[in-house]
């Protein structure tokens, strides 16, 4: 059996382009150790995936996303 085709949560949102600052939506496609989400678990498509990546890059570059998101105390 197949499973059903997740839709891009990106083309839901009627977002045209990937903004940088904008850190809420980032944030939902970066775990919580900073890595970002594939495509297959997020079900972004790839255009927006390509983009996705550069704008979290941009973000934490300019230090509005961070790297690591929580340091677990050990």
């Amino acid at each position: 059996m197949r499973r059903p085709k997740k839709t891009c949560p990106v083309t839901e949102a009627g977002i045209r382009f990937i903004d940088y600052k904008d850190e809420r939506f980032l944030s939902r496609f970066v775990t919580d150790n900073g890595k970002i989400l594939p495509s297959r678990l997020s079900g972004v498509d790839a255009r927006h995936q390509r983009q996705l990546s550069k704008a979290i890059k941009k973000a934490r570059y300019l230090a509005l996303l961070p790297y690591v998101r929580s340091q677990s105390a050990q």
